[in-house]
């Protein structure tokens, strides 16, 4: 008795199988459309751009000392000065642009603290 229920089971899972795969063959998504490429894309327009926007810098060498000046709009934004001997600095302007602050660089003002551990 249970040797033809295992048939019947058999049977019916053999059939479910099989309507299903016929289900998912009937519902196959159809291809795909015939792509065509893209036009090629032209490049982009030459930025005209206006050249008072950009910094205008101006080297000067004297006795063996370099002065860098940028301006932007006929203001001085930094001056950058390497001496003959020695590191460079930089002369930026306070906030009237009346005097120069001198900085070793032109970061962000951000120092990281540094401990002498052991010395010899």
């Amino acid at each position: 008795m249970n040797r033809p229920r295992s048939l019947l089971h058999r049977s019916l899972a053999v059939a479910l199988f099989a309507a299903a795969g016929a289900v998912l063959a009937q519902n196959a998504a159809p291809p795909p459309p015939q792509l065509e490429p893209l036009p090629e894309i032209p490049p982009p327009p030459e930025l005209a751009g206006d050249p008072e926007l950009g910094p205008q810098v101006t080297i000067t060498r004297k006795d063996g000392e370099t002065v860098e000046e940028a301006r932007v709009n006929g203001r001085v934004v930094w001056i950058k000065v390497t001496p003959r001997h020695g590191r460079s600095y930089f002369l930026v302007p306070d906030g009237g642009g009346a005097m120069f602050v001198r900085r070793d660089s032109l970061d962000s003002g951000l120092k990281v603290p540094l401990w002498l551990l052991l010395e010899f």
